[in-house]
């Protein structure tokens, strides 16, 4: 992998991991054209999510802080319960990916006919909020597991996490900032498991960072981290808009080439 392959896919995985239009099929798509497996590099992997962790991190710190500290008051507040409610939507995700770690892994591998289709789920889902006007209510905790089974169908490539999670609360009735933000939190704590099970398989077999030295990390890395954090802002303000439908054609497009690609 060369540094501009390296920062091309870095930047598609940090814009397309907040943006609703599916980070692992865009990489999957990305890769392809660029005759490049980063599904076989688990540390360019490894790095380039991390990195977007980190920009969640940062765009959250002040509601992250908040939330450790009334956590650790040990008395129930609305915090807590916040709290309790992004453990629960964390669980079908938790399920799938200990329990059918290789059935997913079999989806993935440039198969960009499945990706296209999933594209178009994405598109489809996207198009139904334009029709939600209603949406003022809060998080429940009923809420946070229909929103936790949304990530868990997610992490098929092609199907968008945030466009998914967002879609789904946005149906719901869930207030557009809440929903965003839901969205957002939900998604650092199997982001970050994830990225510690790559991590040990890397110490397990170091091979797999062959072909990538340490400057073509730090590229993707820097690339991955500054385009998610612009991403992540970008996506609180477009879902606050209520913009998700141009999202929903884009998706549309992209996906009908992908299947015509794959033809």
């Amino acid at each position: 992998m060369t540094i501009f392959e390296a920062i091309i896919l870095g930047i598609i995985q940090g814009l397309t991991e907040f943006l609703p239009v599916s980070s692992s099929g865009h990489l999957e798509i990305g890769s392809y054209l660029l005759d490049t497996e980063t599904s076989d590099n688990l540390l360019f992997t490894i790095v380039v999510h991390a990195a977007t962790a980190l920009s969640t991190i940062i765009v959250f710190r002040k509601d992250i802080l908040t939330l450790i500290r009334e956590l650790f008051k040990f008395q129930r507040n609305e915090s807590t319960d916040y709290v309790f409610k992004l453990v629960i939507s964390m669980i079908p995700i938790g399920i799938v990916g200990v329990f059918f770690e290789e059935q997913i892994e079999g989806f993935f591998g440039g198969n960009i006919l499945f990706v296209g289709s999933m594209l178009l789920i994405t598109s489809t889902l996207l198009a139904f909020t334009y029709f939600k006007k209603n949406t003022t209510g809060s998080v429940t905790f009923g809420k946070s597991i229909l929103i936790g089974l949304a990530q868990a169908v997610a992490i098929l490539p092609g199907i968008s996490r945030s466009g998914s999670t967002i879609a789904t609360a946005l149906l719901l009735g869930v207030d557009k900032e809440k929903a965003a933000r839901f969205s957002f939190l939900m998604v650092l704590a199997p982001i970050l498991g994830a990225t510690l099970l790559k991590v040990k398989d890397y110490v397990e077999n170091p091979a797999v960072a062959e072909g990538v030295d340490s400057l073509t990390l730090m590229a993707g890395f820097l690339a991955a981290f500054i385009s998610g954090l612009i991403a992540c802002i970008w996506m609180i303000n477009i879902v606050k808009r209520g913009k998700l439908i141009y999202f929903a054609i884009y998706c549309f497009i992209i996906g009908s080439i992908a299947i015509l690609a794959s033809i």
